[in-house]
């Protein structure tokens, strides 16, 4: 059986109607993901026979191994919102909790919760892009790539907080623009350093396992991107323009 090139099976589909569609090529184990609209069973069947009679037999399942209800997309979306304000939630009483001695202490799982929402609002945002270009489907292994960048997020801000709680009992008299400052710059080195190296692994997880996981990769890699820069910028300056009142400074007036 001859292989079949992924632009010869895109002009097959272009040619009995479906010039829509989109191909992605599973880099391990060979084989193709067709993306289409909702068919009916006449429909399968007619552009099956179709690809058979241009193409050549089917190896292995057939070409409409799954199909993925409109009802059941609109479920997965609704249940990702809920994963992340649950997880949220949980977030913003366990920090709160973690920093009791603080004055405050609920500030600093609020502006853990701006960081998180930061995040996946740019996720979303790229991912939405990528889905009008290239086909990306929201599914749930973008779920859980989500909850994984919130994980990585709060784990790279907690850091940084924790290094203004130790620094604050040791300059009683320092503004704590400057403690949280002189925090931050403590701690950016290990926040790069470690951000670099786990790009370095959905990088090679992106490339080298392919499809089977490229949703859950690139949100990921999105998402650390973003997480970083949140954790590094936006939470502790969030922190300290609460702390003087100063809203005007954050929205850049």
């Amino acid at each position: 059986m001859e292989e079949v090139e992924q632009s010869e099976l895109e002009e097959e589909l272009a040619s009995l109607g479906y010039d829509s569609a989109i191909v992605q090529e599973f880099k391990l184990g060979g084989g193709f993901l067709l993306r289409l609209p909702h068919l009916s069973v006449n429909e399968k069947n007619e552009l099956e026979e179709g690809l058979i009679a241009r193409l050549g037999a089917v190896e292995g399942e057939s070409v409409f191994e799954r199909d993925v209800d409109p009802i059941i997309a609109t479920e997965t979306t609704r249940n990702a919102a809920i994963a992340v304000a649950v997880a949220a939630v949980g977030i913003l009483l366990y920090i709160s909790w973690a920093f009791r001695r603080m004055p405050n202490p609920f500030r600093y799982g609020v502006c853990a919760i701006v960081a998180l929402l930061h995040d996946t609002l740019v996720a979303l945002g790229v991912f939405s892009i990528l889905g009008r270009t290239m086909g990306f489907e929201i599914d749930l292994s973008f779920v859980i790539g989500i909850l994984a960048v919130i994980g990585y997020s709060v784990n790279n801000t907690v850091v940084v907080f924790d290094r203004i709680r130790e620094n604050i009992p040791r300059d009683l008299k320092a503004d704590f623009e400057t403690v949280v400052n002189n925090s931050l710059v403590e701690t950016m080195s290990r926040s790069l350093n470690t951000s670099l190296t786990t790009l370095f692994v959905v990088l090679a997880l992106l490339l080298f396992v392919g499809s089977a996981i490229q949703n859950f990769a690139v949100v990921l890699l999105v998402g650390i991107i973003a997480g970083t820069y949140s954790s590094l910028f936006i939470a502790p300056s969030l922190l300290v323009v609460w702390r003087k009142r100063e809203w005007g400074k954050f929205i850049g007036r």
